[in-house]
């Protein structure tokens, strides 16, 4: 009965084992290392240019395209969607430390105006409105919220 149990096993068991030898799988390994040396960047040998944004080039050289800052037959880095004309801008007009002082006298400037304000400002009005009679019949007759009468 053992015999049997394992006869069937077999099969399963040779399923379970990798399908590649382990000769095959050294000489992939050797061959990706060697692929890696040739051709470091995987790209086919393509020159790729340094990385330069095309926004720091000179706008007024003379350019092939000159929308695109770029000459006729220049080769074309692999991230020009990045590098390109028209990618984001790069924003350059301040430092973080001088937009940060900016920020803080903006946020002082508007506190500064509240608390030179505040004093002057009226909360409620001059003088509160009174109706004759509390305006009952207009707003509803007896057990309504009363307005300001004469009396208050």
């Amino acid at each position: 009965m053992l015999s049997q149990k394992l006869a069937r096993a077999q099969p399963i068991l040779r399923s379970l084992r990798p399908t590649t030898s382990l000769l095959t799988s050294r000489v992939q390994v050797r061959c990706l290392s060697q692929a890696d040396v040739e051709d470091p960047n995987m790209n086919g040998g393509y020159i790729n240019p340094p990385a330069e944004k095309r926004q720091f080039r000179d706008p007024y050289a003379d350019w092939w395209d000159k929308q695109e800052r770029r000459n006729y037959g220049e080769p074309v880095h692999e991230d020009n969607d990045i590098l390109g004309m028209f990618s984001l801008e790069e924003y350059t007009h301040f430092k973080p430390g001088k937009g940060a002082l900016l920020l803080g006298a903006f946020v002082a400037t508007v506190f500064g105006l509240c608390a030179a304000v505040y004093p002057f400002y009226p909360d409620k009005p001059s003088a509160p409105r009174a109706f004759p009679g509390g305006l009952d019949i207009e707003l509803g007759g007896e057990g309504t919220l009363h307005a300001y009468s004469d009396a208050e």
